[in-house]
């Protein structure tokens, strides 16, 4: 005979054996011993957790000759009928390969025709939410008012997709994901059963990977024990089995993480890949570390909460000195914007070296979280002896932080900006006078960047020329083009000009710090000539 795989072999036959779905079993007895069984039912949930299998322990329930308290007896002909596949009263459908008007057509010509053999004809639909739209209206009134004899089982995992119409028409059952301490029990009983040596370390390890589904913690226990056959599945074992990576590698990266070694943190990365671990994985799990880490920090007595070994307990207890809350938070942010972006991407490795590179340069970043992480880093130099200074991008970002926290306390507003220059040099006025004129001069593509500068004033007295973040500064920064523009604005003021190319801070107003200078020109030329208009009138008046 054919090897049956775990979760089939040891597929539950009654209620009792069904783990982590006791509110949805409860119900489903009560209703098999009281009579009051419904014509429709919607079973939703994630994957492995239990569905199917309550479905058909039901059909065989509601058809047993000799029910015990709510079970079927598994004894009599009906019960072996249905356990064995071969009962014309139960009928399973597959919905994402049967979905069309004609397939659900068929079920309802069907349905006029009583059961051969005991009480109840069952439909079990599974992945209704593949099925059309002209199917569910072809199934809507049967679904309504079917025959006496008639039960559907519909379930599915994405019950948002199934129209409002067919859930008002059936009892509801929303299946839970299973607790890793409810599969880590199931998993020991039935090692036992298999005679399979296995720690209990690698058991809680397989049933927290599973997320919630029970057949998915026995598949990948299938796995385990195939490779190692006749072996104790060590965690070390299971590990190497499922690609993952063990929790002192996550220590690792962590202490050369809050270092800021780039190159340390790629250097894990790459002996993961060596090692063919899954990346995906390898990331979801250093999110779960830093989780753990979190909690330690912000909660007492959570040991059982984040289920590591005492060794690896107190060495999470160690690091959690090491950063603060905002850290990790960023950390975890990152990760998570991180695990939705290499799902589907086609070089997941590149991704995950940008991902490490900003946990270790939060420079990268403006947000207040990078801010903090930035200081803390400045901090730690400065403890080590090491000299810091603080760079003119974390000095504008503190500079908005503080305007935003002003602004956002009992409704003051207060805007942190550069001092004016006292006195703008007659030569740069006359570029300023001209800017337009001058911009319109300069070849493509220059003069397309130029159309969003502006002209400022460094603190040295030198022309500033602001520019946008992208596409602008990167075309300034390449040799050449800063030089032929500073020829450009020299021959309009008639003597040689010096330029600096200043970049935009895309998270605020540039005009905070770095002053438009064609505005305050224009004002400067307004005022002048208000002041001649007041001369002119008072000595007409004088006149007459």
């Amino acid at each position: 005979m054919s090897y049956t795989a775990l979760y089939r072999k040891f597929r539950p036959a009654t209620f009792e054996d069904v783990k982590g779905q006791d509110h949805i079993v409860t119900t489903l007895k009560n209703q098999i011993k009281s009579g009051r069984t419904s014509h429709a039912y919607l079973f939703c949930g994630t994957r492995g957790t239990g569905k199917t299998t309550i479905a058909k322990i039901f059909a065989k329930a509601v058809n047993c000759e000799s029910p015990v308290d709510g079970n079927p007896c598994g004894e009599c002909a009906v019960c072996k009928a249905i356990a064995a596949g071969a009962s014309m009263n139960v009928i399973e459908i597959d919905a994402a390969s049967n979905n069309g008007v004609d397939n659900i057509r068929e079920i309802v010509d069907e349905v006029s025709y009583s059961p051969a053999e005991g009480k109840y004809k069952v439909y079990i639909i599974d992945e209704v939410h593949m099925l059309s739209i002209g199917a569910f209206n072809a199934l809507l009134k049967t679904l309504e008012e079917p025959p006496s004899y008639v039960i559907f089982i519909l379930a599915t995992t994405e019950v948002h997709k199934i129209p409002i119409t067919i859930l008002s028409r059936c009892q509801r059952y929303d299946f839970k994901r299973i607790t890793i301490d409810t599969i880590s029990d199931r998993i020991k009983e039935l090692t036992q059963i298999e005679q399979v040596a296995i720690e209990d370390k690698a058991i809680r390890y397989i049933a927290k990977i599973a997320d919630g589904s029970m057949r998915d913690a026995l598949s990948l226990l299938d796995q385990c024990i195939a490779f190692h056959f006749g072996q104790e599945l060590t965690y070390d074992k299971v590990l190497d089995v499922l690609g993952a990576v063990d929790t002192a590698v996550f220590s690792r990266l962590l202490r050369v993480v809050l270092e800021g070694n780039v190159s340390g943190a790629i250097g894990i990365l790459e002996e993961m890949v060596v090692q063919g671990r899954e990346l995906t994985q390898f990331v979801v799990d250093f999110t779960w570390y830093l989780r753990n880490l979190l909690l330690i920090k912000t909660a007492d007595g959570i040991e059982d909460v984040i289920d590591v070994s005492t060794e690896n307990l107190q060495k999470l207890k160690e690091e959690a000195k090491m950063a603060d809350n905002d850290t990790i938070m960023r950390y975890i942010r990152v990760l998570s914007e991180l695990s939705g972006q290499i799902r589907f991407a086609a070089q997941k490795r590149i991704l995950i070296e940008i991902g490490l590179i900003k946990l270790c340069r939060p420079a990268m970043e403006t947000d207040t979280q990078s801010l903090a992480d930035r200081i803390r880093q400045l901090e730690d130099k400065m403890e080590k002896g090491i000299p810091a200074s603080l760079d003119t991008a974390l000095l504008q970002a503190m500079q908005a932080n503080a305007s935003s926290a002003l602004n956002g306390n009992g409704g003051m507003e207060q805007t942190v900006r550069a001092p004016l220059p006292k006195a703008i040099p007659e030569d740069i006025k006359k570029v300023v006078g001209k800017w337009s004129a001058a911009v319109s001069e300069t070849p493509n593509p220059m003069k397309t960047y130029l159309k969003s500068a502006y002209p400022s004033l460094s603190a040295d007295g030198k022309l500033l020329i602001v520019v946008q973040d992208g596409l602008p500064a990167d075309y300034f920064r390449q040799e050449g083009h800063r030089e032929e523009l500073q020829k450009i604005l020299s021959d309009y003021a008639g003597r040689e000009i010096e330029i600096v190319i200043q970049n935009a801070d895309g998270g605020r107003n540039p005009e905070d710090t770095f002053p438009d200078l064609t505005k305050l020109v224009s004002d400067n030329i307004n005022m002048d000539i208000e002041e001649i208009e007041e001369e002119d009138e008072e000595s007409f008046e004088d006149e007459f």
